[in-house]
């Protein structure tokens, strides 16, 4: 029998695995499909559809550690006019995403805080919704801090890249899987824990200050 902890843990875990990752994965679809490159669509990326987007043994990783993976949407550099700079913009799509959502999310809560003031403790239903919807803001925040580290094969490393002259460019894309091995020494070691930690609060208050129109 599952105690509360257990079931909130499980609960952050299904959240990211059926709304957090596919919304990312589909930010990075559309937006390379508007820039020309039709490889997502074909591969039937373009759409919200979770069950289109989870890698199976990422999933498992998700569900069992907290950490796993989705599967990367294929990105046909051809159809791009001007690669570089278009493959940041698809790779700048995903977090972005994530801080969309993170917005909706808390203006989601403090609006649960402005109508159900009275209730919120009192009902389950309500304090449930909030909780949800809290955890779910803090999920998006965190993930987008993530994926712009500019390390592969994280987003921010492809907009480091953009900037990057032509023979580094093709340096770093040679060597990306071996600089990826230092991401989960990094992760494993949890030297990321805190600078993540102190992004991720500053992040949280600029979102929680541009949803001040909402007075709570």
């Amino acid at each position: 029998m599952l105690n509360t902890e257990q079931l909130l843990k499980m609960l952050v875990r299904l959240i990211v695995l059926f709304t957090v990752l596919p919304v990312h994965e589909f930010a990075h679809a559309y937006v390379a499909d508007k820039l020309g490159d039709p490889t997502p669509r074909y591969n039937g990326r373009l759409t919200l559809n979770p069950f289109k987007h989870l890698d199976f043994f990422g999933s498992i990783l998700i569900m069992l550690v907290g950490f796993g993976y989705a599967k990367p949407v294929p990105v046909s550099t051809r159809y791009l006019k001007n690669p570089k700079r278009d493959f940041a913009l698809i790779a700048f799509a995903g977090p972005i995403s994530n801080i969309i959502m993170a917005f909706v999310c808390m203006t989601i809560c403090k609006l649960i805080i402005l109508i159900f003031a009275e209730k919120i403790f009192t009902s389950i239903i309500i304090f449930s919704a909030f909780q949800i919807f809290e955890i779910a803001t803090q999920i998006n925040i965190t993930l987008a801090v993530f994926n712009l580290l500019p390390i592969p094969p994280l987003d921010g490393s492809r907009l480091v890249t953009a900037f990057l002259p032509d023979k580094a460019y093709n340096f770093f894309l040679r060597y990306e899987k071996y600089i990826m091995f230092l991401l989960f020494a990094l992760i494993f070691l949890n030297i990321l824990d805190r600078p993540l930690y102190y992004l991720s609060n500053k992040v949280f208050d600029f979102i929680y200050t541009i949803t001040s129109f909402i007075p709570i």
